[in-house]
């Protein structure tokens, strides 16, 4: 027989009764199940503020998202050791699928999938993944906060100089051994516990080139129903990287195969040892290296010498005729500089019977930009600022202070950060002289957790808007560190004055904390390029 034995109320909501043995004593099993949510309980939670915690997963929000493959739902998990996110990106039946699961365990790349760097496979990996998701109907692709294989940005941006300073002649794997790293830091030890969480029971078929992952998956007791491999064709500025994987255990054919030629950096790249800024000691000086960006609009910036050249044997007005032309159009900007217009279907389809024509050398001609990167003693954080060019002291350079939003890395069919993002780099790149620091800071500096559950808050009828939601989560308007944002922005922008870009006026107006850290560190903004020109009318 068991007796009720009822504990104080720590909330307005009491907890259920414990029940007693016939001894006095707790029943175990009942502590349990008043602890510990069971299998399944993030798809079916018993309130709306239920937070389900497994292990060291903790579920924080969901919520839909809309992207050119379908619509998927993202689940959004924090470790609560490491404090890093994983987002679970579910499309179709996960619990009951009449077949094996369609999964993929990715790492985060922000050079690929915020800035747009083409020095790596790892969008088109995260692209393809959910592409084959979609078209099978129903599977899960696990977004990894593991940044470099899990050394993070620091530790990746050095492996990038240290490789660009060897021209290509070390591999990232040598690079990691030279800094006293192994050749991988990541951790997969969430993946059981979110499929705990989600009621996942069905074995994967694991969408990858690395079997490390499937034996991480299988030492959980995850079951594996097979492997495919997501390869694609090399770049000149990813070739050396994937040759790096193959020779590390990848199954890739590709970089063997490939006719590519590697391409390297357009000026050389000396490293160095990590410092602090003497006129921001918080910050310490971790990495340089150069970016090849993809270009935006398909306008390929050119030199004036690189111009002429191209074109000095057949005029570009021979390239643009014709019912499918190469080129669509050219035009002369600052700098004595072009922007030249490509169709890519065109030249791809050109260049099978055409290789050597110099124009199919456009497909693959970069914006480039240098990297710094730089770790805040104060925060633990990565801060990324990108340049472009050289400035002089005529300059008056275009400046962006660009935040983050995790979910633009996806391919969601509305991008309005990544256009702003895109935007920007065409003011950059247009004016010849610049730079862009890079927040990670969703939901306005409150972090992501903060962001997504606005996001689920809001989906659910919780709240009408963000600001209140913000209210219920008890976060202010703002949360940013724009004066550490100044401080970096001065180390590289020397020059009095700049021209800065923000997305409307009425933006500035509420960032009051934006424009005090300008003018306490004497930044004068010469000209604002906004880019909402629908806030502009308004």
């Amino acid at each position: 027989m068991t007796k009720v034995v009822k504990f104080p109320a720590a909330s307005a909501t009491a907890p259920a009764p414990i029940a007693m043995t016939s001894d006095g004593v707790p029943d175990f099993d009942a502590l349990i199940r008043a602890l510990q949510h069971t299998s399944g309980s993030v798809l079916n939670p018993a309130s709306i503020d239920d937070r389900p915690l497994y292990g060291q997963t903790l579920s924080i929000a969901n919520c839909a998202l809309d992207m050119r493959f379908g619509t998927f739902r993202a689940y959004i998990f924090q470790d609560i050791i490491d404090k890093h996110y994983i987002i679970a990106l579910a499309h179709g039946d996960i619990v009951h699928p009449k077949n094996p699961l369609y999964t993929r365990l990715h790492s985060s790349c922000v050079t690929s999938e915020t800035l747009r760097g083409c020095d790596c496979d790892c969008v088109q990996q995260l692209e393809g993944a959910l592409e084959v998701i979609a078209k099978k109907g129903n599977g899960i692709v696990f977004y990894l906060m593991q940044e470099g294989r899990g050394v993070g940005y620091v530790g990746k941006a050095r492996d990038r100089m240290l490789v660009q300073a060897s021209l290509d002649q070390l591999s990232t794997f040598q690079a990691y051994a030279s800094m006293g790293l192994k050749k991988d830091h990541r951790n997969y030890d969430n993946i059981s516990q979110i499929c705990y969480l989600l009621g996942i029971t069905a074995p994967f078929i694991v969408l990858t080139n690395n079997p490390d992952k499937v034996d991480a998956l299988k030492s959980q007791g995850v079951p594996i129903a097979g492997t495919e491999a997501l390869e694609f064709e090399p770049s000149p500025f990813n070739l050396a990287y994937l040759t790096s994987k193959a020779a590390g255990g990848h199954i890739l054919k590709r970089p063997s195969e490939t006719s590519v030629k590697r391409a390297l950096p357009p000026e050389p790249v000396i490293p160095f040892k990590p410092h602090v800024l003497p006129e921001a000691r918080r910050f310490i000086y971790s990495a340089s290296y150069f970016l090849p960006m993809k270009p935006v609009d398909n306008d390929i910036l050119l030199t004036e010498a690189q111009f002429k050249e191209l074109f000095q044997k057949k005029s570009i007005d021979r390239y643009m005729a014709g019912p499918k032309p190469l080129v669509l159009g050219y035009q002369l900007i600052r700098e004595n500089r072009f922007f030249v217009k490509i169709d890519t279907d065109s030249i791809t389809a050109f260049k099978k019977e055409n290789p050597t024509d110099p124009i199919v050398d456009l497909l693959t001609t970069p914006y480039w930009f240098r990297v710094h990167v730089y770790y805040d003693v104060v925060t633990s954080q990565e801060f990324v600022v990108l340049t472009h060019g050289t400035p002089r002291i005529y300059d008056i350079p275009v400046v962006r202070v660009h935040s983050e939003s995790l979910f633009n890395r996806f391919p969601l069919r509305t991008v309005e950060n990544r256009d702003k993002m895109k935007m920007s780099v065409k003011h950059i790149v247009s004016y010849g002289v610049g730079a862009m620091l890079l927040l990670y800071n969703d939901g306005r500096g409150a972090g992501f957790g903060a962001y997504a559950t606005d996001r689920m808050m809001s989906e659910s009828g919780q709240v009408l808007s963000s600001d209140e939601a913000y209210r219920k989560l008890g976060v202010g308007y703002d949360s940013r560190d724009y004066d550490a944002s100044m401080l970096l922005l001065r180390h590289h922008i020397p020059n009095e004055k700049i021209q800065m870009i923000m997305n409307s006026p009425a933006s500035l107006v509420k960032k009051s904390e934006y424009a005090a850290a300008l003018n306490a560190h004497k930044i004068d903004v010469d000209k604002w390029i906004f880019l909402d020109d629908h806030a502009l009318s308004e």
